[in-house]
């Protein structure tokens, strides 16, 4: 992959510390606390040169004379102090240059320090030296950089916002949140580390684009450079310790008390000692992980493939003798166990496979059912290999391994899981919702238990709620959960048609109550609790309660593992969405983007719809015309019968994008559309919010409609939409004012910016200029803080600065952080007109420079 020099800071380091080591008579001394990488650095520094001499300090070898110059140095004849320091000088230059690495220095027994700083202040030598920083050193050692003989340089662990934007400059794009965590963590702030990491999973397609988002996906991988700096290190071990490695790097973290019994306590207690391996607590247990999580892919990278499966088969053993207390050590199990010289039987591949899915890692739950099914191919095994596959964008695959089931023999349990199954495959990711409906008319037909039709209604409810038939999809809902006795299962579906709908409908106490009330039960996958959140999510935000939205949307925010993404991605649907309804549109935008790059495959279409159209209008309102348009002629595309009921919000985000692209009338025809479209299906919330649209561009003709929609649409936005309609109508600076100050406080940013404009415009009717000043100011304000709202109202109004409306356009865009190059992206100039009207309008404002210009454009003295 081509890539610019982008590790500056990395490459830095290592060309200092080269052209020191290669100064004759110098060196370096690499400092920094344990874990940053220095010996690594130094051992890549030293790799140019042949014939390396390397040494290390070492507890054990604290106490003996020359200890570590030990395997180094041939025996001295000499007894006394001077000879032996003599004979060993002469032993190390007896081959010619010497090139000398010394690990761990403040390790060193004296004597060895003493020959150490003899060879620097002689100039025989080039010198890499390794320092932990906090230690107590001897004299010798410190010398070394206090009296100039040796170069110190120190090195700082990265951190993780460092991290990001090193590695985004690497790949010349925007790295996910959920892989930037993750590769964060696999660094542990090591720079070095970081840059062999991002190589190697570019090398390996591990870490690949998406929609313009760098996504890591699988296992982290590093380079054969790297592996190579640590394979002599890993060499040098004695046999035990490396046994304790291997075992680590294929179940990490590994039980300690597993473990010791595996490889011995001697062994472990070493491999602790040399910095390793780390143990912790973790619940109940302490467990052994690699002190450098990148040392696993190494360290598994050296075994043969016989050695590794009979390793795996004693770590199964070991676990299956122990036994197995959580969903978490089902899945360790099962993941070593599919690649092990041991037949663990498909019922403990059954139980990871539905852990596994059940914690929304669908990769990992094909790996085990995959195994199950391929041993026996029952309804079990098949029905959680095509769940898993129908996640991952295999439909038609899901589709293939259902078909091989014999449906006749099955009960009624059996044919309900097979069916839902299909009907989820395809109506969720095939869009075929009349293959969807005929199976469900089979269940119909096959199903008789009362409980098990309870299911059935609740999964007809969710396909009703996709295809915007709303008051059926409740009316089946509430009869499922109002139904004594209903399953847990059962009741999952109804809540979530009903929570879905009913927030769309405007009733968001009645969701409320849904939600509070709502568990997922372990027979349904867990990717499914996201989307039935939303429903939670939207009906908050239509509410206006951003605070409970964004606690919504925090309860499902921790993730672990590169096999969540979809879990993760559903997540970001849920923050962005909050974000764009709060004005927080560059934080939304970046949300929304890794959202629908996660969501990519066509059988996410009914998941990442909220996302596509929110991205649309967080775009339009900033005024960037060409990503809002791809994203809303792509979602446009993909809008089917199975996903209708986003056909309103995304005609609410195209209208927004009309008003930007400077056809505000046309603008206001396609929102007129969508406030139409919402009231025939009940999707009153989404209604309101349309025709609130219509008001903040100048139309006070939907105050009477907004009016009824109060007594419909629960929250504290819909009152103030009717009354800033109102006074849009009459003109009401007075109220207008009011209206913006009342959205400003629920936290309605864009509502609120485009009210003071229009209350400005309006007190300008009236003569008054001072309160047209003020509510000018709110206005720009908050545009800014939305991140450069552009709306017909804001461009409307007379500015209180002396400037242009480009220069105030180009003053809000530096007030919220964007670069000269970043303003001429978004308004299509060259990064010199940028500067041009930037240096004008500080001429203007008899301001120095980008910062006091931003100032005051957020209206700062």
């Amino acid at each position: 992959m081509e890539r610019r020099d982008e590790f500056d800071a990395i490459n830095s380091t290592l060309s200092e510390v080269q052209r020191a080591a290669r100064r004759p008579c110098c060196g370096t001394v690499l400092t920094g606390p344990a874990g940053v990488g220095k010996t690594t650095l130094a051992r890549q520094v030293t790799a140019e040169h042949n014939g390396v001499r390397w040494i290390a300090g070492t507890e054990s070898a604290r106490s003996i004379p020359l200890g570590a110059f030990a395997n180094v140095v041939a025996p001295a004849a000499a007894r006394d102090t001077i000879g032996v320091l003599s004979s060993a000088r002469e032993s190390l230059l007896s081959r010619g240059s010497l090139v000398l690495g010394v690990d761990d220095a403040h390790l060193l027994d004296p004597l060895s320090a003493t020959l150490l700083h003899q060879l620097a202040i002689d100039g025989d030598a080039r010198i890499v030296v390794t320092v932990r920083s906090g230690e107590t050193l001897p004299d010798a050692v410190m010398s070394l950089w206090k009296d100039d003989y040796l170069r110190r340089i120190e090195l700082f662990p990265f951190t993780k916002e460092q991290s990001v934007q090193l590695v985004e400059r690497a790949l010349g794009g925007h790295l996910e949140g959920l892989s930037a965590e993750l590769m964060w963590e696999a660094s542990g702030g090591n720079a070095l580390f970081l840059r062999h990491l991002v190589d190697g999973a570019v090398e390996s397609g591990h870490l690949r684009e998406a929609d313009g988002v760098w996504q890591l996906r699988g296992t982290t991988t590093v380079t054969a450079e790297f592996a190579t700096l640590l394979d002599s290190r890993i060499e040098a071990l004695p046999d035990p310790v490396r046994r304790v490695l291997d075992l680590v790097s294929l179940c990490e973290p590994t039980e300690l008390d597993l473990l010791c019994g595996l490889a011995g306590e001697d062994a472990v207690d070493d491999a602790e000692i040399r910095e390793l391996i780390r143990i912790s607590r973790g619940g109940n247990r302490l467990a052994a992980r690699f002190t450098h999580p990148l040392f696993g892919e190494v360290v598994r990278s050296r075994l043969g493939r016989a050695r590794a499966r009979r390793l795996r088969g004693k770590l199964v053993g070991a676990m299956q003798e122990r036994g197995l207390d959580t969903g978490n050590d089902k899945m360790r199990l099962a993941e070593l166990a599919v690649e092990s010289d041991q037949d663990i039987g498909v019922v403990p591949l059954i139980e990871a496979a539905r852990v596994a899915i059940g914690l929304s890692d669908v990769a990992a739950g094909e790996r085990f059912s995959r195994a199950g099914f391929e041993t026996a191919p029952t309804i079990d095994t098949a029905d959680l290999l095509a769940r898993s596959l129908l996640w991952q964008g295999k439909p038609y695959e899901a589709e293939r391994v259902m078909s091989s089931v014999a449906t006749d023999d099955l009960d009624e349990i059996g044919v309900l899981r097979w069916g839902m199954t299909q009907v989820s495959n395809y109506s969720f990711a095939m869009g075929d919702n009349a293959r969807a409906s005929q199976m469900l008319q089979m269940l119909r037909e096959r199903i008789t238990i009362p409980d098990l039709v309870l299911i059935v209604d609740g999964m007809d409810a969710v396909l009703a709620m996709h295809a915007n038939r709303l008051e059926p999809a409740v009316e089946l809902a509430r009869a499922v959960l109002a139904t004594t006795g209903a399953s847990p299962t059962a009741r999952f579906w109804a809540g979530f048609a009903a929570q879905r709908a009913l927030a769309l409908m405007g009733r968001s106490t009645d969701v409320a109550a849904i939600a509070a009330d709502l568990r997922v039960p372990s027979s349904v996958d867990g990717l499914l609790r996201y989307s039935a959140a939303f429903g939670e999510e939207q009906a908050l935000v239509n509410a206006g309660d951003f605070e409970g939205a964004d606690r919504c949307a925090a309860k499902y925010a921790e993730f672990s593992s590169p096999g969540q993404y979809l879990a993760w991605g559903m997540t970001q649907t849920l923050s962005g969405f909050a974000a764009v309804a709060r004005g927080r549109f560059p934080e939304a935008i970046i949300r929304l983007q890794e959202a629908t790059a996660a969501l990519a495959s066509d059988a996410f279409s009914a998941w990442s719809f909220p996302a596509r159209t929110a991205l649309v209008q967080a775009n339009a309102l900033l005024g960037r015309v060409e990503p809002a348009r791809e994203v809303a002629c792509a979602t446009r595309a993909a809008l089917k019968p199975h996903v209708a009921v986003f056909e309103p919000s995304l005609r609410v985000a195209e209208g927004w994008l009309a008003v930007a692209e400077g056809v505000t009338v046309e603008g206001r025809r396609v929102l007129g559309e969508a406030a139409v479209s919402a009231r025939e299906s009940g999707q009153y919330a989404v209604e309101t919010g349309a025709l609130h649209s219509l008001a903040r561009l100048g139309d006070g003709s939907v105050s009477g409609r907004l009016g009824e929609l109060v007594d419909r649409v629960d929250g504290d936005l819909a009152p103030v939409y009717a009354r800033h309609a109102a006074a849009v109508a009459a003109k009401d600076a007075g109220v207008l004012e009011k209206c913006g100050m009342e959205f400003e406080q629920i936290g309605a940013m864009p509502s609120a910016a485009d009210a003071f404009a229009q209350a400005s415009a309006a007190y300008d009717l009236r003569g008054n200029g001072s309160n047209s000043s003020r509510t000018a100011r709110a206005a720009h304000r908050l545009a800014t803080d939305c991140g450069g709202l552009v709306t017909p109202a804001l461009t409307s109004i007379d500015d209180p600065l002396p400037l242009t409306p480009r220069e105030r356009e180009i003053a809000n865009l530096v007030a919220a952080g964007l670069s000269n190059r970043e303003i001429g992206e978004r308004l299509t100039l060259s990064t010199r007109t940028v500067e041009g009207h930037i240096y004008r309008a500080c001429i203007k404002l008899d301001v120095t420079d980008r910062g006091d210009l931003g100032g005051r454009a957020r209206g700062e003295p």
